[in-house]
């Protein structure tokens, strides 16, 4: 009966100091069959979109609790850009976790015993380059998710990348992420589990970043295919709040 313990039971604050997400797309029959019952693919033209979102992450605690007694700890998050469609009806807009990286044991534990959003332990190096200038490494115990970025924030240096799929900034920014929901797949009861975040203060912007390693795409299902940079963006100081968990179960014909 542990799994009823991953669905998000309380409603949850944090803070984040800064996010930088960067966005792939891939062919949609790539990343498919990554993806559970009654979800699709969030796509445009062709192609669907993964992100790997990098947070620096304060005062994580259940909404109830003060803030000082919250985690702090860095993210790194890979997610499918998703839609569910739920029992009222609505199309939802959301994303479905594959992984998550963070720097602190505890809330690897902590993580996995309350969400089914996949914690690992992983190094994390941050290092200030410039003003406006650092560089990001995360370490995984089986290089199964490295990640080296070297990012430009600076709105001098903002652009989309050359090799990006979108035509405007309009268009990436549909892909910007986070959405407004998160699924995750419950096997026990063939049920879908919706977290609705709640932000404030979201104006993201672009960034430039040169990925020098992303080994989480060297994975078999995307053996043969080359991820597209489509979009990096970066924002600070974001307010964060993640809803109670609504389950829904799957419906059968």
């Amino acid at each position: 009966m542990l799994y009823l313990l991953k669905r998000h039971p309380f409603a949850t604050k944090a803070h984040f100091d800064f996010s930088l997400v960067l966005t792939y797309a891939l062919p949609h029959a790539v990343l498919t069959p990554l993806l559970t019952p009654e979800m699709t693919l969030d796509t445009y033209e062709d192609f669907g979109f993964v992100a790997i979102a990098m947070v620096q992450t304060k005062q994580l605690r259940p909404s109830f609790m003060p803030a000082f007694l919250g985690q702090d700890f860095f993210l790194t998050g890979y997610r499918i850009f998703t839609r569910y469609q739920n029992h009222a009806g609505r199309n939802l807009r959301g994303l479905k976790i594959l992984r998550s990286d963070t720097n602190k044991t505890s809330m690897a534990m902590l993580g996995n015993l309350m969400t089914s959003y996949n914690y690992c332990r992983a190094i994390v190096q941050m290092t200030s380059l410039a003003p406006e200038k650092f560089e990001l490494q995360i370490t995984t115990p089986q290089a199964e998710a490295d990640l080296h970025v070297v990012a430009d924030v600076s709105e001098a240096a903002a652009t989309l990348p050359a090799s990006s799929p979108f035509p405007d900034l309009r268009a990436a920014l549909r892909f910007a992420g986070p959405l407004p929901h998160t699924f995750s797949y419950e096997r026990q009861t063939n049920s879908v589990i919706i977290i609705k975040g709640v932000r404030s203060e979201w104006h993201p912007c672009l960034a430039t970043v040169e990925v020098k390693k992303a080994t989480f795409f060297a994975h078999p299902i995307f053996r043969g295919v080359t991820p597209i940079l489509a979009s990096a963006f970066y924002v600070t100081d974001i307010p964060y709040l993640w809803e109670r968990g609504v389950v829904e179960q799957i419906k059968t014909t």
